[in-house]
């Protein structure tokens, strides 16, 4: 240890000593006793350190992967509510103020990647209180981690920006009763979504309507102009159709078609078959099945041509609960921290097959409104798979299909005599809001020797897609 210097804690811009000592915040001090740096310690032991005399910032460590300054002095849900600052001096400041969780991001720039790093934790609290800087970095840093989490836990701390657009703003001009008034009277956040001038008018208008990710079957493909992010595409059958086959195709569609991240929930399948029907599209042979002469690093590599690189697929495991909050939660986090643009979750009912009929129905309406809320919140593609009855309606709940923006149904007669209708499945559009095109979508031929969808052929001459367009 260097002699000439020592490390002690010492009040600074409103925040006293004790709080200094709570957060484990130091100041270097030379051998004059001229205050040289202020250190802030994150979790993992790396530091964010403040120059005194140039007023700049350096770090010590690996603090890129810090997470949050200060959550190391809470325990998790230790508290009904955590807030969540701009700056490390802010926290100390608040904290002061309120004795209650706070915390902070490094900066506006690092803030998704902070709090995603503890969502965890975060989310273990009832409130997360965002207590950005009121500025316009600030502002859309906020809006970009309330994302992370569900809107009805998260409140906005408003600060007028000026001279008073932080915390410690507040604290150096002595007026803390207005600071606390402020946090007190933070309001549920709410996503800028009410919009009246001309200039965001033309602005929503700019630009030519885009086609959505192309189905892999040419008919449904030219009745709904593809697949769209900000839609949901409800896919439904009775039991035994081939709807998981159908996802498989669309999922290696989005992985082979786009560079987006893909979140595949599939309730019902195992991982290890799940990525066995991806690396056999790409092979064009059922690997899965014990005759498949296909070797383990064969089937390996074909995987990799389909996923590309590491975080570009995430495979979800069972639950385990009959809590729609624990899945709404999982493709929150899916779409908001891992960027994933699409999400397929096979199959809806599985979710709440615990419980009772009433209850069901219930969880089942509740799931499937906040999926569509959170379709149009966060932007992505939601690929939804439901059962039906023997009316031909959802399974546990009509909303499901009253929420979706486009309706496939497929059929096949599993029972015919006929070998090719049994490896036949007709496609119908029930519900289209994009363009209004409804009715028969083409015929899907199951290859068994490929373990492939492909559109079968018309006897009649041309294409479904040109007599559509005749």
């Amino acid at each position: 240890m260097n002699e000439d210097f020592t490390y002690e804690y010492l009040p600074w811009r409103g925040v006293d000593k004790t709080t200094f000592q709570f957060y484990d915040v130091r100041t270097k001090i030379d051998s004059t006793g001229k205050p040289i740096e202020l250190g802030f310690k994150y979790p993992n032991d790396s530091f964010k350190v403040r120059s005194f005399a140039e007023k700049s910032f350096r770090s010590v460590g690996d603090i890129s992967r810090a997470g949050l300054f200060g959550r190391n002095k809470f325990s998790a849900g230790s508290h009904k509510y955590v807030t969540i600052t701009e700056g490390e001096l802010d926290a100390l400041s608040l904290y002061q103020v309120l004795r209650s969780p706070v915390v902070s991001v490094r900066s506006s720039s690092s803030a998704v990647m902070d709090c995603t790093a503890d969502r965890s934790w975060l989310n273990a609290f009832e409130r997360v209180y965002l207590c950005f800087d009121g500025d316009g970095p600030g502002r859309e840093a906020a809006a970009r981690v309330a994302r992370l989490f569900d809107y009805n836990k998260v409140y906005d701390v408003k600060f007028p920006g000026g001279d008073r657009k932080d915390a410690n703003d507040y604290l150096r001009a002595g007026d803390v009763d207005t600071l606390r008034n402020l946090w007190s009277n933070a309001r549920k956040y709410l996503p800028e979504t009410i919009v009246s001038d001309l200039g965001t008018f033309k602005e929503i208008l700019s630009g030519k309507p885009q086609r959505g990710v192309p189905w892999p079957w040419p008919t449904i493909d030219y009745m709904t102009y593809g697949i769209r992010k900000g839609e949901t595409v409800l896919i439904t059958a009775p039991e035994g159709v081939g709807k998981t086959e159908v996802c498989h195709a669309l999922e290696y569609q989005f992985l082979k078609k786009t560079q987006d991240a893909v979140s595949a929930i599939y309730i019902e399948e195992p991982k290890k078959r799940h990525l066995q029907a991806l690396a056999g599209l790409e092979l064009r042979q059922p690997v899965h099945l014990p005759d498949c002469d296909v070797g383990g690093d064969k089937i390996y590599a074909a995987l990799q041509s389909v996923v590309g690189q590491d975080d570009r697929l995430h495979l979800y495991s069972h639950f385990g609960s009959d809590d729609p909050d624990v899945i709404l939660d999982t493709i929150r986090f899916c779409v908001a921290s891992r960027a994933c643009g699409y999400v397929i979750l096979d199959h809806i009912s599985m979710v709440v097959s615990g419980l009772a009929s009433k209850a069901a129905t219930d969880a089942l309406d509740y799931l499937s409104t906040r999926l569509e809320m959170m379709v149009k919140e966060l932007d992505f593609a939601l690929i939804l798979v439901s059962h039906v009855n023997d009316e031909g309606l959802t399974r546990g709940s009509r909303n499901i299909s009253k929420v979706a923006d486009i309706r496939v149904d497929l059929h096949r007669d599993v029972l015919s005599d006929d070998p090719i209708k049994r490896l036949t499945t007709d496609l119908l559009i029930g519900k289209n809001r994009y363009c209004g095109r409804t009715g028969y979508a083409g015929s899907l031929l199951f290859d068994p020797q490929t373990y492939t969808l492909n559109e079968a052929a018309n006897d009649n001459g041309p294409t479904m897609v040109e007599q559509l367009v005749a």
